[in-house]
């Protein structure tokens, strides 16, 4: 397995992510090429997907910003294909994010993960992340 940063939007990258995308929300949107371009485009954005056999099969987005105290990471849209789980496509996608966070000075990765992926929860924790009590909160525009 290797873990790659995109670079390039290929058709093969919209098509497995259009395939993956759904194994993580059954109510997000569809990547786009524009909108993949747009994020790979920026110094900021890393897209990563993890390869098997040359298959995608998973994929991470790591996002550094700066607030007032800090430079700070968050992971996004973590997934990996049903029939490639338990096998540390997650673990390898994961640590490649905190690599990246680390050499661009970022003090910390915060990430948000459904209650019912136990999974998840044990990965992360294991990978050094704490849970912290926080109420979510999101805002969308009618």
């Amino acid at each position: 397995m290797t873990i790659e940063r995109v670079t390039v939007v290929t058709d093969e990258l919209v098509d497995a992510l259009r395939r993956l995308i759904p194994q993580l929300s059954e109510t997000a949107s569809l990547p786009t090429r524009e909108g993949l371009d747009d994020l790979v485009a920026r110094d900021d954005h890393f897209l990563l997907v993890a390869r098997d056999g040359g298959a995608i099969v998973g994929s991470l987005t790591l996002v550094i910003y700066r607030i007032p105290t800090r430079l700070q990471g968050m992971i996004h849209d973590v997934v990996v294909d049903e029939a490639a789980r338990g096998r540390g496509v997650g673990e390898a996608l994961t640590r490649e994010a905190q690599r990246l966070a680390v050499e661009a000075g970022a003090g910390s990765i915060r990430l948000t993960t459904r209650p019912y992926r136990e999974a998840a929860h044990r990965l992360y924790e294991r990978l050094g992340f704490e849970r912290v009590e926080t109420d979510a909160y999101v805002w969308r525009p009618r």
